[in-house]
């Protein structure tokens, strides 16, 4: 899936541009690399701040699920604990980004109870693979506290996925909230490559 998507996007920007260096960002640079997708073309990386630039943008609230109001881009620039001061917000991002690695929009809230960064996400992967994504969510997720819902919905065939940020990788108090969506994007990238990668 990743691969087909990412070579389909090389392919598009390869057919938009007249030079044989194509700018990619961090991840979709090294998966075209690994996977050798690049035939004779060359690889820039692009700055990861402007992944999310495009992306559709809401601040939401908890209790009724309403948008509160349809935010810009300028918006990630917020620090992430914007979260715990707006306890009854929660964030939903809509990204092209996302569609390449098989998942429907990412929501982001701040946890009432444990205080922990919880991130919400639809994934459009076979229910054959679960203990493929379990396996890979308990080794890529750290800490004892690490934990994950992860539950198959057969109505629209998508796996409903919460985690908590903070036992991702990388993670610190004070990203912006454009950091934790990169942050976010890099974690996904890593399980659905991991996934696929298993199914060979």
């Amino acid at each position: 899936m990743i691969k087909d998507h990412i070579q389909q996007y090389i392919d598009e920007k390869q057919s938009n541009q007249k030079t044989g260096v194509i700018t990619l960002f961090k991840e979709e640079k090294e998966y075209a690399e690994k996977n050798q997708l690049a035939g004779d073309l060359q690889f820039s990386e692009q700055d990861a701040s402007i992944r999310f630039a495009d992306a559709y943008i809401e601040r939401c609230d908890k209790e009724t699920e309403n948008m509160l109001k349809n935010e810009s881009s300028a918006f990630l620039n917020e620090p992430l604990d914007y979260l715990k001061k707006h306890k009854n917000e929660f964030i939903y991002v809509e990204s092209n980004w996302f569609d390449l690695i098989s998942v429907e929009a990412v929501s982001l809230e701040a946890d009432d109870v444990f205080g922990t960064y919880d991130v919400m996400l639809g994934l459009k992967l076979q229910k054959k693979f679960e203990k493929t994504l379990k396996e890979n969510l308990n080794s890529l997720l750290n800490g004892d506290e690490a934990k994950f819902d992860l539950m198959f919905s057969q109505d629209d065939g998508l796996w409903n996925l919460n985690f908590a940020l903070n036992y991702v990788e990388e993670f610190r108090e004070e990203l912006t909230i454009g950091e934790a969506f990169q942050l976010i994007y890099r974690f996904l990238f890593q399980l659905v490559e991991a996934v696929e990668g298993e199914r060979k």
